[in-house]
């Protein structure tokens, strides 16, 4: 698939969509890399910039939303020279020389045109239809409406295990609430973490105060309750779904290819894979195709926050180098532990642990083999172990797959860096 070249010269207007965490990062480095020119912001939502992590993880004990100006991030008003918040963009047509964007506000319908658009307007919670009034978990209204009905004693049945599910699982155990997580494959985050490594998850649901049913088809849910496929309905007095996200780009279906998530497909530098030259996209309604990964899907809070350092450093031409690679990595807190997952696991993969489930911190690492019998890390899980962390992120980083000297790598006394080896 042919990729478009980098505007040149370089853009003098430049239209952000999206006011997240990569859209305001994005904003950032444009001005930190020395854009002078006009540059505009659009956003669905009315509210600032705000931190997405703590609406789950710190549900109870932050009740405001975690605003990203005061860490740090920059302030979108600062930055944009026209900032449209409360408005919703409808509608893209581009070429590779410029785009033009249909953008819905409260006062009507209007063009805004520049020589590149940046599509930064991350994902939304699934809905499934027929599920009536089943809440989901991903802004801070959705916050707000959870944090008055988990009360003691309440009943809450969670739709899916995965990061999000689990997350609420264990804050809304801590408050009182009676929980039920209904997962439909056979163990919690196996999609992410293979079934081995997911079976070791599930003795921490009971340990949590947690009541976890893998294998369970859920036919039909609705506010007081959840219908199973073995026809057992299940009572409970708040339900969500937390059954995974989709980027919002269904406006700009027939604009731009999109993969089957309904994510854009970009590059390392955001260009769009088979998109015209005035299109880039970044964050969670992207996915990149890594030479060393594959596709590697978005939907991580760490790829909306370093990704737009060299999508903008390629759109201006401020580096010559080429784009960097990091290593997919995502974090959680749940069910009494810290979690890091570094690189994207294969299918099939071996898994090799570092430390004993259950008895203390431990690391899984995700090892294929060669033809020739060499054994290369793919990816890595931590549990309560930050120290296998930073070795992980650096080794995974590299252009190609470090070899690993497994037997030395079980070892949870060895240092895991001595047991990679650079290919």
């Amino acid at each position: 698939m042919s990729l478009p070249s980098r505007p040149a010269p370089p853009p003098s207007r430049v239209t952000v969509v999206g006011t997240g965490l990569a859209g305001l990062r994005t904003a950032a480095e444009l001005r930190a890399q020395g854009f002078a020119g006009v540059l505009t912001v659009v956003g669905a939502e009315s509210l600032p910039p705000y931190d997405r992590p703590p609406l789950s993880k710190e549900l109870f004990s932050r009740t405001e939303p975690v605003w990203l100006a005061d860490e740090g991030y920059g302030e979108l008003p600062a930055l944009a020279d026209e900032l449209l918040v409360g408005h919703r963009a409808v509608h893209l047509e581009a070429d590779d020389d410029d785009a033009r964007l249909a953008v819905d506000s409260p006062d009507g319908r209007r063009e805004v045109a520049s020589d590149v658009v940046v599509l930064a307007t991350g994902a939304g919670a699934l809905t499934v239809p027929g599920w009536r009034d089943v809440l989901t978990l991903h802004d801070p209204d959705d916050a707000e409406r959870l944090r008055e009905r988990l009360r003691p004693g309440v009943r809450l049945a969670v739709i899916g295990a995965g990061w999000i599910g689990a997350e609420l699982a264990s804050v809304a155990a801590e408050q009182g609430a009676h929980v039920t997580v209904l997962e439909g494959g056979p163990v919690p985050l196996g999609h992410v973490l293979g079934p081995d490594v997911g079976e070791l998850v599930v003795p921490w649901y009971e340990a949590h105060g947690v009541e976890l049913r893998c294998g369970a088809t859920v036919t039909g849910a609705d506010a007081e309750g959840v219908e199973l496929a073995d026809g057992e309905r299940l009572a409970a007095d708040v339900v969500v779904a937390a059954v995974g996200v989709r980027p919002h780009t269904r406006w700009l279906s027939g604009a731009l290819p999109l993969t089957p998530r309904g994510a854009v497909p970009v590059d390392l530098a955001g260009r769009v894979r088979g998109g015209p030259a005035s299109v880039r996209a970044v964050g969670d309604c992207a996915d990149r195709t890594s030479p060393r990964d594959g596709l590697v899907a978005g939907a991580h809070w760490d790829g909306a926050l370093n990704h737009p350092s060299a999508l903008v450093a390629d759109l201006l031409g401020t580096s010559g180098a080429p784009a960097p690679d990091p290593a997919p990595y995502v974090f959680s807190t749940q069910l009494g532990h810290d979690l890091t997952v570094v690189g994207q696991v294969p299918p099939g993969a071996e898994v090799v642990l570092r430390g004993e489930p259950g008895a203390g911190p431990w690391t899984a690492l995700y090892v294929t083999r060669d033809a020739d019998g060499t054994s290369r890390l793919r990816a890595g899980l931590t549990v309560d172990r930050p120290r296998d962390v930073g070795p992980l992120r650096k080794a995974l980083s590299a252009p190609r797959h470090p070899a690993v000297d497994v037997a030395a790598a079980s070892d949870p006394s060895v240092q895991l860096r001595k047991t990679l080896t650079p290919a």
